[in-house]
């Protein structure tokens, strides 16, 4: 007889994770199925290692710009072993805080694999345990949130050997730093391994198809990053075609194609950044007639998919692939479940890019907002005259608001800097809130602090600017 269930998890990322502990606040008895970690790729593979090596990477370049606060150390170096092992420690660290979190919340943990298949009512599912034997699991509803992996190019070569061409994965774990560095693709995973490996001295060149990197950003801020990570040493190639990449006797080389010319770059290493796929394989989808598009699960504005009873949520859902999107879909997805009557989910979802300097952003772009047709005000404010960032030394950067100038509503709001990364939240609230000029004119913001530049950016895009 099978385990029945009022909802049944599949996957323990943050999606996952936090969508069954609110199913447990909610009193569902709910269970969740995790083939690999408790807290999936963001807290094992992805959003928090590489967020220990960037920190460890930002500290280690700053010692050397010690002269310019008044200061000097002699002897600057790194082991480059105890920076991986404290990235997987504390990795390590809040994946067992998961746990705990489960326990908390009396949700039943699953270690193995999922399958589904037709039930009477949601799919039932059977789970391959790691240990041993299956369980036959049944339940009102089922949410998928099995993430994504990185995206391979198989015709191009872009597919890791573990050796001389990454993904994120071996990027997080080589034995030493790379002197020489390939990066294809300059989303936001690529631009933070070519900042953290540039921070400790390797010489990254990166490859990026489309006109400018940070392709999904403003262009103004993209534009901005890339003279800044120039200004680092990293090198580029934007509108250049991967036509191979390969392993070489000592290395890798790389074949692309620049405005119709073929050039042949090498480097030790490669990392291969290029987008990602969701995990939609070997979970019984097909039979039960679930629709996939382009490798993600279609959904409605509430997670559901075309079979009764199985919703997906975060990465396996498609764009954008980013944790606070999962958890937030996650929520949403189980509390529509509950029937709470929630409206389709509509709140904006920040973007964020760790490297140095930081970007941000959330919101239209203000080329996305006059392709819709909008009469758009463009307020900017440079890091530069800050008072805060002048005395941090972080003066790199800007914040840039984009209103509807017919309603003065906040649309948009894109930002390159020191710690901008913690200041968009300020935007992404007053976006949710449907806030207008009159309510950002208004609220007092703290001197001194950089997030006064957001005050100011929005007094400019109405002609209002006091510091410039």
């Amino acid at each position: 007889m099978a385990d029945t269930f009022d909802l049944i998890v599949i996957g323990a990322g943050p999606g996952g994770y936090v969508t069954a502990i609110r199913a447990s606040q909610l009193g569902l008895k709910t269970a969740i199925v995790e083939r690999e970690a408790l807290g999936g790729v963001c807290l094992n593979w992805g959003c928090i290692p590489t967020k220990a090596l960037l920190k460890s990477g930002e500290i280690y370049e700053q010692l050397g710009h010690l002269g310019d606060y008044g200061l000097s150390v002699e002897g600057r170096s790194y082991d480059f072993t105890k920076v991986i092992e404290r990235s997987r420690k504390v990795a390590k660290q809040l994946s067992s805080g998961v746990a705990f979190l489960m326990k908390k919340h009396k949700i039943e943990v699953l270690d193995g694999t999922a399958t589904l298949e037709k039930g009477q009512g949601a799919p039932k599912v059977t789970v391959a345990l790691k240990a041993g034997g299956t369980r036959n699991l049944t339940a009102k509803s089922v949410i998928l949130a099995t993430g994504a992996r990185a995206r391979v190019i198989p015709a191009a070569g872009l597919v890791p050997d573990g050796e001389r061409i990454w993904t994120y994965r071996e990027a997080l774990v080589p034995n030493t730093a790379p002197a020489t560095l390939l990066v294809v693709g300059s989303g936001a995973i690529g631009i933070e391994f070519a900042s953290f490996y540039r921070a400790l001295g390797s010489e990254v060149t990166v490859v990026e198809a489309l006109p400018r990197i940070l392709p999904v950003e403003d262009e103004e801020v993209s534009i901005t990053a890339r003279k800044a990570f120039e200004k680092r040493g990293i090198k580029f190639h934007v509108g250049a075609k991967v036509v191979k990449l390969a392993k070489a006797a000592s290395g890798v080389t790389m074949d692309i194609d620049l405005d119709g010319k073929v050039q042949t770059l090498t480097a030790d290493v490669a990392i291969v950044a290029v987008g990602i796929d969701g995990n939609v394989e070997d979970l019984g989808l097909e039979a039960l007639g679930v629709k996939i598009d382009r490798g993600h699960v279609v959904t409605d504005g509430h997670g559901a998919t075309n079979v009764p009873g199985l919703f997906a949520i975060g990465d396996v859902a498609g764009p954008p692939w980013l944790a606070h999107k999962a958890s937030h879909e996650g929520v949403h997805c189980v509390e529509h479940i509950a029937g709470l009557g929630s409206s389709n989910l509509t709140s904006p979802i920040p973007g964020c890019t760790y490297a140095t300097p930081q970007v941000a952003s959330v919101g239209l772009t203000e080329a996305q907002a006059k392709e819709k047709g909008v009469k758009v005000k463009v307020g900017r404010f440079p890091f530069r005259v800050n008072g805060k960032a002048i005395a941090a030394g972080e003066t790199e950067g800007f914040v840039k608001t984009v209103f509807d100038g017919d309603t003065g509503a906040l649309i948009g709001a894109h930002m390159i800097g020191g710690e901008v990364t913690e200041m968009i939240q300020g935007f992404a609230l007053a976006i949710t809130m449907e806030a207008t000029e009159a309510e950002l004119i208004a609220t007092v913001y703290p001197h001194p602090t950089m997030s006064e530049a957001m005050h100011e950016a929005s007094l400019d895009a109405f002609g209002m600017v006091l510091h410039l």
